[in-house]
């Protein structure tokens, strides 16, 4: 027995160093609450706490406005949130809150006006410091030169739109969303009026967008009636992904930066095969580590789950998830990526599906905060 344990001792002792440098060497997960800012169809925003652990939310407060803050962006690393002012009768605006890192609340520390109408939606570009809002009801996108502690800075550029399209309501150009290229050098702007993806040139020194040579348009167009909505770009930039909401698609093209140009790859429908209600795409995403892309499917309530072919950035259909209400507007994962929200526009509701982190499956898990007209998330930390 004495010399069967001289014999194991050196092994446990090297299985137990072993265990010991990699449980250092893995860091550590922040299971810290998370706070999700909701925004709405009304003069409000809902502030919810997340738990990480457990996936519980949480409502905190409701926060009264002077603004329609349809949709909010949270700085990437700075304790700002925006909002955007979606009026369909004025100007559109962006308002800059700073948040209270210990109990979440917003303080508003300024706006600028985006010269445009509805201002339906933004993104921002950490590099060059600029906000880009999409003014749904002008046709337009502005670019904003925000300041270096986060607030709001000058308005850059507004570029107008047109076109339009056999739907009723593409009487007109629509931009719905705005997003900068890998590159830093374009601008995508989907607009769901024009049925056109339309391409811009960006300078970072000016922070303004201009349009590309004016006889060899860089615009894709899209089929007719599809309503192009939002559009993002995979993790390794050489493949963009777009959800249409009128037709119900996800396409998925190829990004070439060095001609700014968009080029098909595929198209599949988001609707499945035996849909009753009407079609309706709402918002996409890409998964952190880029194997999967989720859709919301708004006509039927769900959350559809793709993997990504990484060779050809081709996807295909694995999952459709219920998304736990109605009318899921859109959705976010959190900062550990194990739950995505969902905000159903329809039950007023926010809802947490757990993700697999190894399959990208969702699974419903029965929470959810109350939050009326809840149309877009924000996450902070």
């Amino acid at each position: 027995m004495m010399q069967f344990l001289r014999s194991t001792l050196p092994i446990f002792a090297l299985l137990l160093a072993a265990a010991m440098y990699a449980s250092a060497a893995m860091p550590a997960q922040d299971t810290s609450p998370e706070f999700v800012y909701v925004g709405t169809q009304a003069n409000r925003i809902e502030e919810l706490r997340l738990d990480p652990a457990s996936g519980e939310l949480t409502h905190i407060a409701t926060i009264s406005l002077d603004i329609r803050p349809t949709w909010l962006l949270k700085h990437p690393r700075l304790p700002v949130l925006y909002a955007v002012d979606d009026e369909s009768n004025k100007l559109g605006s962006v308002t800059a809150f700073s948040i209270s890192e210990e109990t979440g609340q917003l303080s508003r520390v300024g706006a600028v006006a985006t010269h445009g109408v509805g201002s339906t939606h933004l993104t921002f570009d950490a590099h060059s410091n600029t906000l880009f809002a999409a003014n749904y009801n002008s046709g337009s996108v502005s670019s904003i030169a925000n300041q270096d502690d986060g607030n709001v800075g000058a308005l850059a550029s507004t570029i107008n739109e047109r076109g339009s399209g056999p739907n009723r309501r593409q009487m007109s150009a629509h931009a719905h969303s705005a997003v900068v290229d890998p590159s830093g050098g374009y601008v995508l702007v989907p607009d769901l009026g024009a049925d056109r993806v339309f391409v811009y040139r960006f300078n970072h020194a000016t922070r303004a967008l201009t349009a590309l040579d004016a006889y060899h348009s860089h615009d894709f167009v899209m089929p007719f009636g599809s309503g192009p909505r939002h559009i993002i770009f995979g993790a390794d930039g050489r493949f963009a992904y777009l959800i249409t909401e009128l037709s119900a698609d996800v396409i998925v093209f190829r990004w070439d930066a060095s001609q700014g140009r968009l080029a098909l790859v595929q198209s599949l429908p988001v609707s499945s095969a035996v849909a009753e209600s009407g079609k309706s795409g709402a918002e996409l995403a890409v998964s952190r580590d880029g194997r999967f892309v989720y859709v919301a499917n708004r006509g039927e309530n769900e959350i559809v789950v793709y993997s990504v072919d990484q060779a050809s950035g081709r996807l295909s259909e694995m999952q459709r998830a219920n998304s736990g209400g109605i009318k899921p507007w859109s959705f976010g994962i959190d900062s550990s990526g194990r739950w995505l929200l969902v905000a159903n526009q329809g039950s007023g509701t926010v809802s947490v599906l757990a993700i697999d982190p190894a399959t990208g499956a969702l699974k419903n898990t029965s929470v959810s905060a109350k939050a009326s007209t809840a149309v877009s998330l924000a996450f902070s930390r």
